[in-house]
């Protein structure tokens, strides 16, 4: 393990580095409101966090991560464009498969840019890329937009389209969903005796649960609406796990892309988003003939993040976790927003810097 202060001290560096950007230091508080959290990721966050209780808050969490305390200081008080810097504690709650620290330092970097989201895109990737050069590290590009536009281009259900969105950060749980809605899959003994039934209620059983009645009527209605629909297409479906199977460089998979988008339409924007900013990666001086990208990268990530995305890999200690990540989620401002009332997005991108992996790379991070 790190010694603190080393890390510490390595954070710090990296912070001076973003601030010397243009970046302005802000900080967060360590107890964050679990309500917030919940409301965005569902009661899944309590796997991942560290949850507490306040006498006069209530339920709170130790911070997982910074980006939704800076969204909302943004919001409440921020001018645009902005940039913000941060160093400091997060904590992830680890199951016992991975052997992994639940308590870690951060040092990260957010920009706010309605007018030049694309460059902002581009910044946030090359500066990161900079301040990390001396470990030569392996760069790894995805693209969550490509995959949402895919999704909601399909040709079924808005009610299946929701579910596919709602899952696609849970590769295992989205797959299945794709082979029963592409009838290749049979639906679970359960929910086929369900749909048979000639009235799933029966008056001799008492009412169990928290669902009322006509919550469970509404429930049985839905899914006999998704049993008549007609199955996803064979040809969809490829053309889905084309998109979630693509691993070139950038400068190849374009054209891989484009092929895609003259049978999947949906995509197209999202192709030309993704030819503009490896124009603005080139203008910042990286290579993306050599920068890779893979068509299924970040669904395994927080997920707040709905376009492009990255991370920082030491290929001669593949045992570590990635030393920087990052992505925009202009998603997670629309719905802080409406959670406050503003009823309005900020566009925003941003990533972060493990300091503790970096020392473990320059064998300086001490006993």
């Amino acid at each position: 393990m790190a010694d603190k202060a080393r890390v510490r001290d390595e954070a710090t560096r990296f912070l001076t580095f973003f601030e010397g950007h243009g970046a302005c230091v802000v900080e967060a508080d360590i107890l964050q409101p679990a309500e917030t959290l919940l409301d965005l990721y569902g009661e899944d966050i309590r796997a991942r966090a560290f949850v507490t209780h306040d006498p006069d808050l209530g339920e709170m969490m130790l911070r997982p991560d910074f980006t939704v305390p800076v969204v909302q200081m943004h919001m409440a008080e921020g001018a645009e464009p902005a940039r913000y810097a941060y160093m400091g504690e997060v904590f992830r709650a680890q199951d016992e498969t991975r052997h992994r620290a639940s308590e870690y330092f951060q040092v990260g970097y957010e920009v706010f840019d309605r007018a030049a989201p694309i460059e902002a895109d581009a910044e946030v990737f090359a500066l990161l890329k900079e301040v990390l050069a001396p470990l030569n590290l392996r760069a790894a590009t995805g693209d969550m937009g490509l995959l949402l536009a895919a999704v909601r281009g399909l040709r079924t259900t808005e009610r299946r389209k929701s579910a596919l969105l709602r899952h696609i950060w849970r590769p295992r749980r989205f797959r299945a969903l794709i082979d029963r809605f592409a009838g290749r899959a049979p639906l679970p003994d359960g929910r086929a005796q369900l749909l048979v039934a000639d009235d799933p209620f029966d008056a001799d059983t008492p009412h169990i649960g928290l669902r009322s009645p006509s919550e469970i009527a509404e429930r049985v209605a839905a899914l006999h609406e998704d049993a008549a629909a007609a199955p996803i297409s064979a040809q969809e479906v490829e053309l889905l796990d084309d998109l979630l199977g693509l691993r070139e460089t950038t400068a190849n998979v374009l054209e891989h892309l484009r092929d895609i988008a003259v049978d999947m339409p949906a995509i197209a924007a999202a192709v030309d988003r993704l030819e503009a900013r490896a124009e603005a990666l080139e203008r910042r001086g990286v290579d993306v003939a050599r920068l890779d990208f893979e068509g299924s990268y970040g669904r395994t990530s927080m997920e707040y993040y709905d376009g492009f995305v990255f991370g920082f890999y030491s290929e001669t200690r593949p045992d570590l976790p990635p030393v920087a990540t990052g992505g925009r989620y202009d998603a997670l401002t629309r719905v802080l927003g409406n959670q406050n009332g503003d009823r309005r997005d900020i566009p925003a991108v941003g990533g972060v810097i493990r300091p503790e992996l970096t020392l473990e790379l320059t064998g300086e991070a001490g006993q």
